[in-house]
């Protein structure tokens, strides 16, 4: 082998180190993403892939009980952009464990069944709120229609990626694309820690200004659905539905009392603490809840 080869061979071999590491520093390529073999999907923003959910974690929607004026609200509103009219985004907001999340994902699959598999579910993970410019980049471009669902949303102090859900919400020349809605669940109903929105008023030539900056995060969502803590003859009606449903039924005298002790063990009536006792008492009977 010549010095000529040799140099040639060296050359190629810096060239291809060079291009592994472009390739490094570019990430990994962008997914192709396919909206026909699933109803929802997870966003992941490292690839722009909208991960397919086979099997969607969720209920069906005559089992949430004690909601009925906001399930119908939602409903309602969902039903109508799914049919190509102009619809709402929503936030959904209140006592935990009340079913907010339960009732989005359960809204979207009876609506689907209805209007066929045009309307996708896209979960968007808080962490992820940054990179929602991008989601609607993807999504506009698709021949379906989208609610894009964020889960548990709330703002810590010094935390700035609530500017992107703003311009989403309604901001930009462009705007939301015509066939995205976005939903999202919150216990708080301004999102904003009050910490933060008084620490801004204090800092501010204007105060009401820097508080008018946090609201208006909230008041960009065109419903405002409010969940409060379930009375005992709610918790009670959960209960009497999860047992029906999944063939539990008992005799009230010994399940009410029951039902009402797992409550009292836990501090609170709620969806959740209902359907956590449904789940301790198949298993106690051996039966599963399919």
């Amino acid at each position: 082998m010549t010095l000529a080869d040799t140099k040639i061979d060296t050359l190629i071999a810096e060239v291809r180190r060079l291009s592994d590491a472009l390739e490094r520093i570019a990430g990994p390529k962008p997914a192709d993403n396919d909206f026909v073999n699933a109803d929802c999907f997870v966003w992941s923003p490292a690839r722009q892939h909208l991960m397919p959910v086979i099997r969607p974690n969720r209920v069906d929607l005559s089992l949430i009980q004690g909601v009925d004026h906001v399930r119908d609200i939602l409903f309602d509103n969902t039903d109508r952009f799914a049919a190509g009219f102009p619809a709402n985004n929503v936030l959904l907001w209140g006592a935990r464990g009340m079913g907010k999340s339960s009732l989005v994902k359960s809204v979207h699959a009876t609506v689907t069944e209805t209007v066929g598999h045009r309307l996708k579910l896209v979960e968007v993970h808080r962490e992820d709120i940054a990179s929602l410019p991008l989601l609607m980049e993807i999504l506009k471009a698709a021949d379906k229609r989208f609610i894009v669902f964020c889960d548990d949303l709330s703002f810590d102090h010094d935390d700035t990626s609530y500017k992107s859900l703003k311009a989403v919400l309604d901001g930009g020349i462009e705007g939301r694309p015509d066939n995205v809605l976005l939903y999202a669940t919150s216990n708080r109903r301004h999102l904003l820690p009050r910490h933060m929105m008084e620490n801004e008023q204090s800092t501010a030539i204007n105060p009401s200004e820097a508080v008018e900056e946090k609201v208006s995060l909230s008041d960009r969502f065109g419903l405002w659905l409010g969940f409060y803590k379930c009375s005992q003859d709610d918790y009670l009606k959960m209960i009497d539905a999860y047992a029906a449903h999944f063939k539990l039924a008992d005799d009230v005298t010994t399940l009410h009392p029951e039902a009402l002790e797992w409550a009292t063990t836990r501090g609170s009536r709620s969806g959740r603490v209902a359907w956590q006792y449904i789940q301790d008492l198949a298993g106690r009977r051996r039966k599963t809840l399919s």
